[in-house]
């Protein structure tokens, strides 16, 4: 059986050797450098596609941006579909050699931005409809799927439940958020069961703000939570991932199950965690034919 340490490296190696690929326009839905959004024209010549709208993970922290998902954004455009690549604000502070971070306990970059992070994705996806409208007037923005990896597949989620948020937040829809689906890859989807395995060394709580405000907001960001939504769901994982160990993804899947929601999941067997995104990797395709059958 091949090490799992060295199979992820290997996958990570993979994964982040693609060069970038440039969009066909990007625009901006805020004032912050990375309020930004990156458009994929549909290949193949149709006149209207499906909007696949993508959250790039790297455990909401600054040094992985969207660029390393333009491929997998490029490669959904060339199955025909018309895609929206979503920067947002990620972790600012890189603490000094030594010193704790933010409650997470380890040295590096904070996840996330409380509140701008979630102003981030709940303001792009409001102006989305307009943006796609004007940028990439092949998207068909009635037929929207949301879709995000690790970081990003909770931010997708989270996206897709802000009709179901506690009442006093700033966040709330009235009602579902227009969307075909979502489609989840190895999202950081429980945050409770995150935190006991100490995913991305705490980063689940670093993106709320630290421990003592962990419990506080949880409420209002944790998709496991959130339930039921309502709104088709999916999930695909990879059996060998050590990055998000499924444990997590079957902990929001049987909450889910509880809220009286079937949420469908998709395991692929000897996939770590970064096949998923790749474009090289036969898990990509997978994902690509998820994210089909509901956008179509």
């Amino acid at each position: 059986m091949p090490d799992p340490v060295a199979r992820d490296a290997a996958e990570a190696e993979s994964l982040f050797s693609h060069p970038a690929v440039e969009p066909d326009a990007s625009v901006a839905y805020g004032a912050h450098p990375d309020q930004v959004v990156d458009f994929y024209a549909p290949r193949g010549g149709r006149e209207t596609a499906p909007l696949v709208v993508v959250f790039h993970g790297g455990a909401w922290r600054a040094p992985y941006d969207r660029r390393h998902v333009s491929p997998f954004a490029d490669y959904l455009a060339r199955t025909g579909l018309a895609v929206a690549s979503v920067e947002y604000r990620r972790g600012r502070d890189i603490p000094q050699q030594g010193q704790p971070e933010g409650g997470g306990g380890a040295s590096g970059p904070v996840a996330g931005r409380w509140p701008e992070t979630f102003d981030d994705v709940a303001a792009v996806l409001d102006a989305l409809p307009g943006l796609a409208r004007e940028a990439l007037p092949q998207a068909d923005a009635r037929r929207t799927v949301l879709t995000g990896h690790s970081a990003g597949g909770h931010l997708a989620l989270w996206a897709a439940a802000r009709h179901v948020l506690p009442a006093e937040s700033p966040w709330r829809l009235d009602g579902p958020p227009p969307l075909r689906g979502v489609v989840a890859l190895s999202p950081i989807a429980d945050f409770e069961r995150a935190v006991e395995l100490d995913v991305c060394s705490g980063a689940a709580v670093q993106l709320l703000g630290g421990e003592s405000e962990f419990k506080e907001r949880r409420g209002h960001v944790d998709p496991a939570v959130l339930l039921p939504t309502g709104i088709a769901t999916a999930v695909v994982h990879g059996r060998t991932d050590i990055v998000v160990p499924p444990a997590v993804v079957e902990a929001f899947v049987e909450a889910a199950a509880r809220a009286g929601e079937t949420v469908g999941l998709t395991v692929l067997e000897d996939v770590g965690h970064f096949p998923l995104v790749d474009p090289a990797a036969d898990a990509c395709a997978v994902v690509a034919e998820e994210i089909a059958q509901l956008a179509w």
